[in-house]
């Protein structure tokens, strides 16, 4: 079990199938079981993940008095996440919707409100500081002090950049410089993925770059291990909504690899997560434990509980 520290962005989602992104015109589409409105967004989704696989995990955000703590723990959840660095800090909650379509492409319409120019009070960090086995972060402007702080108490740090440019790399920099494990998504990299991993790598001595590609699944590269290699999606249920996949996906490498050490056995494990998630609507649903990991994971890789 890993004590993890996770910060990032909590949001209002509403998740909306529709035929084809981009849309097409229609002054009314009526479709049942075909909208979802609940919490999310990256940090809080990689929470739960991480307490689904057994994980001790304190999440720190920012949400609006539009909301309570208590509403991140849902009625009938079988799991409980810790609230009590959730702050109202904000009027509203950031919210967003997202469009996506049977072909994986998607369309997000996201509003932060006024969450860049919050602070978190970072007094609240240094009992945690010395607690975690690793913080987790978001690239959000009030996760910067986290960076700092934990690299200070000389902590793993993972942090999930997501959608990335090279105009807005110099945004990234307070995560990237102290960043052990790196997330990237391939949805707006306009550079060969390898070439891009491997500099990104060089630039700021990153041990694990992960770069999650939809469909076509994972490229993972460890430097200790002078490993560069792509692995495949695995299917293990049929694909009902494959938003918060790369959530899933992210949060399940960092438990095995804070477990065992090893990113090939972690990554491989990550993808069997990802792919029971995508059979779930909701960002937050559809998350395996252990025990169903174990059930699945020798039947697709052959690999047993203790990693032979």
């Amino acid at each position: 079990m890993g004590k993890f520290v996770v910060a990032g962005i909590t949001q209002v989602e509403t998740i909306v199938r529709v035929d084809k992104v981009p849309i097409t015109y229609a002054p009314l589409t009526t479709e049942v079981n075909s909208i979802y409105t609940g919490l999310g967004g990256d940090a809080y989704n990689e929470s739960l993940a991480l307490r689904w696989l057994g994980d001790e995990v304190e999440f720190m955000s920012i949400i609006g008095r539009d909301r309570s703590a208590s509403d991140l723990n849902p009625v009938g959840s079988n799991i409980e996440l810790s609230t009590k660095y959730v702050v109202q800090q904000m009027e509203e909650t950031p919210t967003c919707v997202i469009l996506y379509d049977k072909d994986r492409r998607r369309q997000i319409f996201e509003d932060i409100k006024d969450l860049r120019d919050k602070v978190y009070d970072m007094s609240m960090f240094p009992p945690l500081g010395g607690w975690a086995d690793m913080v987790v972060l978001a690239n959000a402007n009030f996760c910067r002090p986290f960076a700092k702080a934990a690299a200070e108490y000389k902590k793993k740090i993972a942090v999930n950049i997501r959608n990335f440019n090279r105009e807005k790399e110099k945004y990234n920099k307070d995560f990237l410089e102290v960043a052990s494990i790196l997330y990237f998504s391939d949805d707006t990299l306009d550079e060969d993925p390898y070439d891009f991993i491997k500099g990104m790598s060089k630039t700021y001595g990153t041990d694990i770059v992960i770069m999650g590609q939809g469909a076509e699944g994972v490229i993972l590269f460890d430097k200790n291990r002078d490993l560069i290699a792509h692995y495949n999606t695995v299917k293990t249920n049929e694909i009902v909504n494959t938003v918060g996949a790369g959530n899933a996906l992210f949060a399940c490498f960092l438990h095995y690899y804070q477990e065992t050490g090893d990113s090939v056995n972690a990554i491989k494990n990550a993808l069997l997560f990802s792919s029971y998630k995508i059979g779930y609507m909701g960002t937050s649903n559809g998350f395996m434990t252990t025990e169903q990991m174990d059930q699945w994971r020798n039947l697709i890789w052959g690999i047993r509980p203790n990693g032979l």
